[in-house]
């Protein structure tokens, strides 16, 4: 009986574990676009024999689990109780009920756990796409650009012009920390006012940006102070700087902020000579250009024209779709320099979305899941209280013909599955608090305990799952009374 019944679990498992080796090329193919951008070197997974082969190791396994405590029960069977139970009115006892029944809720309550993580990340992505950046993303294309031949400063005004003659092209600049990338400069800095640093541990870090005088009305930053750059400023000897409002309330809260100095790295050169430093020309609006989620920090903008960059962004606002321009675009930069390097054509809609590619993974990851599991805790539960009406086919018959009306039997059966869901909803509860912590550092402006996602996640599901109860209880409202009556064994004429 062992041989028999752990033969059909092995049946059973080798077959499923075919049908999903044929899934698993559509299922890595669903990976590679969902996550991408998220996770490095996503695209070079492939489908070996090692992957397949512990998937069916693995399957193999959980068949002999599954399989191992039914055959010990079988083998452990009276046979003559065995035989006296046999017939239709018998499929299964209450003690193994109960096992089935203890496996679905616990079912229910991982699958809710997930649902809940799910609704936390929607939730996350809603409120991200609420979020004032401070400029506008839409009509922008983003490309790198590196030249090595030739003149720096006439190959960058050469292409800028020629740039912002295409048609459909407003606004054309040269940037190196183009928000939302990551780039940016991190530099020691000293700033007029502020106590001089006596150890390099005490050293405030800054970012430092460089871009070109049209970088801030093609992104939409407002100038609430002073003025932006000047093609003319290569010509000062003084640095000339542009900081946002952040960097003004943190270090001139009561003013004035225009002509002040700042020093990058320490007032002295290392040959002991004075170092001249830069100047504050101008303050911008914040805005949020290192992540959607951090609020505005102090950063410094530098004048393109006097930080050069080896390599970085020419950015482009069109009046119509960015994509439009985009094969004109290369064919300009490569007519003023056939070696340049262009990569990593995007929109800004792109960028953006490259920023989030971690959240929205995630967020895709668990409610793919949380289908999946949902699905199969609903089967679960279908299964669980059809195997009972089934097992109880004779007491719910006797209850019929005793005069029990059709509505306490839908309520009888009805009311083990509710007990079911409710035990399930409560523990999936108690471990979606646990659990959602740990996604603490992918949520933005919800929190890991928010009883509005709790409590719809928790009651729409409930609600699903009632419905798989729908079926079973109203099979067994349809149980002929006739079942209930004993069975009498004649013997046959000789």
């Amino acid at each position: 009986m062992i041989r028999q019944i752990a033969t059909e679990s092995l049946l059973l498992s080798l077959t499923g574990g075919v049908i999903a080796a044929g899934v698993t090329a559509g299922v890595v193919k669903l990976f590679k676009v969902i996550g991408g951008h998220a996770i490095p070197r996503l695209d070079t997974v492939t489908i070996g024999w090692p992957v397949l082969l512990f998937g069916l190791g693995a399957a193999v396994l959980s068949a002999v689990l599954a399989g191992l405590y039914p055959a010990l029960r079988a083998s452990r069977l009276d046979p003559a109780e065995s035989l006296k139970s046999a017939g239709p009115k018998s499929s299964a006892s209450r003690a193994e009920r109960r096992v089935l029944a203890g496996v679905t809720m616990a079912q229910t309550a991982l699958t809710l756990a997930l649902l809940v993580g799910a609704g936390l990340l929607i939730r996350t992505m809603i409120n991200l796409s609420q979020v004032q950046t401070g400029y506008d993303t839409s009509h922008i294309l983003s490309m790198t650009v590196t030249a090595v031949q030739g003149d720096w400063a006439a190959f960058h005004h050469r292409a800028l012009e020629r740039v912002s003659a295409i048609p459909g092209v407003q606004h054309a600049a040269f940037a190196w920390g183009v928000p939302l990338t990551g780039n940016n400069w991190p530099v020691p800095v000293e700033i007029e006012g502020q106590p001089v640093p006596m150890k390099a541990s005490d050293r405030v870090t800054l970012p430092f940006r460089a871009v070109t005088p049209d970088f801030f009305q093609l992104m939409g930053f407002k100038l609430s102070d002073g003025r932006g750059f000047r093609d003319t400023d290569i010509r000062n000897q003084l640095q000339v700087a542009v900081v946002n409002q952040a960097f003004v309330d943190h270090y001139f809260p009561h003013g004035p902020d225009l002509g002040r100095r700042f020093w990058m790295g320490s007032r002295q050169r290392q040959d002991g000579k004075p170092n001249p430093g830069g100047e504050i020309v101008g303050v911008v609006a914040n805005a949020r250009t290192d992540d959607l989620t951090q609020a505005a920090e102090p950063e410094i903008y530098l004048c393109f024209w006097q930080a050069s960059a080896f390599s970085k962004d020419l950015v482009v606002r069109t009046a119509g779709d960015p994509r439009a321009v985009m094969a004109n675009v290369q064919r300009e930069l490569h007519a003023v320099d056939p070696t340049a390097a262009v990569e990593n054509v995007k929109t800004f809609d792109q960028i953006r979305d490259d920023s989030l590619a971690s959240r929205i993974f995630a967020m895709n990851l668990l409610v793919g899941f949380s289908v999946v599991g949902g699905v199969l805790t609903l089967v679960g539960l279908y299964g669980i209280l059809s195997l009972s009406v089934t097992s109880r086919r004779r007491e719910l018959a006797i209850r019929t013909a005793v005069g029990a009306e059709q509505r306490h039997i839908h309520r009888l059966v009805f009311g083990e599955g509710f007990r079911l869901i409710a035990g399930g909803v409560v523990t999936g509860l108690a471990i979606a608090l646990l659990l959602s912590r740990v996604l603490k550092t992918f949520l933005f402006g919800v929190a890991p305990t928010d009883p509005l996602t709790l409590i719809t996640v928790g009651a729409v599901f409930a609600l699903v799952a009632m419905l798989a109860c729908w079926a079973p209880t109203r099979r067994a409202g349809k149980v002929d009374p006739l079942e209930g009556a004993p069975v009498r064994v004649t013997g046959a004429d000789s």
